[in-house]
């Protein structure tokens, strides 16, 4: 088997593909890439049996068909110093053999049989079809990402859940610390469905949609999912379980309302933070009409700061404490100029918004408060 490939193309595709194979493996056949190549298309398949993300692209003076498997290490390495050039693939399709052959010189190493490189599942007789917008998905997976758990002991807190209806889908993701609600009417599924989708594809989907500007074909059953976008195509399972009942979390009655500059807020929430105590980074806001006093103490180094911030406030004056560093990435994952903060008491959650929604999007963040000694 021959094929010419253009170097730079390859080895964004392969560094596309690396992200969904682990550092280590149960199996050593998922160490290493699965290319095939059928008449002029050349798919670059990577798995960690769970995930399987295929990236296609095409390739020239091809000469014969089939797959061989390739250490991904040595793959990336080698097209890494070679990139900016036409790349030569010669593989002995009874030895393994592979010559890889460039402008000045050539590497010689043995690749895999491909016959022991996993499959990808089937799918269940009865599955659920939606073409959707790259950037509904793209939206929906930044905004949600951060906020999603890192804790294996709740699993089901560890992924994305979509909750899909006719006319939107609403992206929720907590930690139990924070929680995110996005909801996106850029497009009507047309169906009535939900799943938790787990983290990792869920990043892998964010790096590759922005270099794609077509629409992504989702086809899922009760397990899992494909993701069929421009050149690549990913399946991953879903996390079992229920999610919880998110909208009891969310507070539908917080009369205090903060309106305040979001980056002015952040900057000082990053300056007073570095005062804070580390077990746990607990910041107090002190609300008054027209400003806000933050400040932060670390008793064990006898630290503290403080820092006053010009803000609308309309409600009773309040001293709440919050996690200063979630309250950090909640401020950086709000896209607009100004935010509003609603609140009821120092012992209930506290509702973040932008000022001015996006077109057909809606995002609401809460944060739970912290005991102020």
């Amino acid at each position: 088997m021959k094929f010419n490939v253009e170097g730079k193309t390859f080895q964004q595709q392969l560094s596309a593909v690396s992200k969904v194979i682990n550092s280590k493996n149960a199996l050593s056949i998922l160490d290493n890439f699965l290319l095939s190549v059928e008449g002029d298309r050349l798919s670059i398949t990577g798995s960690d049996q769970e995930n399987v993300l295929t990236a296609y692209m095409t390739v020239s003076e091809v000469e014969g068909e089939g797959s061989i498997a390739v250490s991904a290490k040595r793959l990336l390495e080698i097209t890494k110093e070679i990139s900016n050039q036409p790349i030569t693939f010669l593989i002995n399709d009874d030895t393994k053999e592979i010559d890889v052959r460039f402008l000045n010189g050539h590497f010689n190493f043995m690749g895999v049989d491909a016959v022991d490189y996993p499959g990808r599942r089937k799918t269940e007789a009865e599955v659920k079809t939606m073409i959707l917008p790259a950037s509904m998905v793209q939206n929906g997976i930044e905004t949600t990402l951060f906020a999603v758990s890192p804790d294996s002991v709740r699993p089901i807190m560890t992924g994305i859940y979509w909750d899909i209806h006719e006319n939107d889908i609403t992206f929720v993701s907590s930690d139990t610390h924070k929680l995110v609600r996005y909801i996106n009417s850029e497009t009507s599924p047309g169906i009535e469905a939900h799943f938790i989708l787990p983290s990792k594809p869920a990043g892998i989907l964010r790096g590759i949609i922005g270099k794609e500007d077509a629409d992504i074909k989702i086809v899922f059953d009760s397990k899992g999912a494909s993701f069929e976008f421009g050149d690549y195509l990913l399946s991953c399972l879903f996390i079992n379980g229920n999610y919880p009942n998110y909208t009891r979390v969310i507070p539908e009655d917080n009369p205090f309302e903060l309106t305040v500059d979001r980056v002015s807020l952040l900057t000082a929430l990053r300056r007073v933070s570095i005062f804070a105590a580390k077990s746990s980074n607990l910041v107090v806001l002190d609300l008054q009409p027209n400003e806000i006093v933050i400040h932060a103490q670390d008793l064990d180094y006898s630290t503290s700061a403080e820092e006053r911030v010009n803000c609308g406030y309309e409600g009773n004056s309040m001293t709440i404490g919050f996690n200063g560093q979630f309250m950090i990435e909640i401020l950086n994952n709000l896209h607009d100029d100004t935010v509003v903060i609603k609140l009821s008491d120092p012992a209930r959650p506290g509702l973040f918004t932008p000022l001015q929604q996006q077109d057909n999007a809606n995002v609401v963040i809460i944060q739970m408060p912290m005991q102020v000694l």
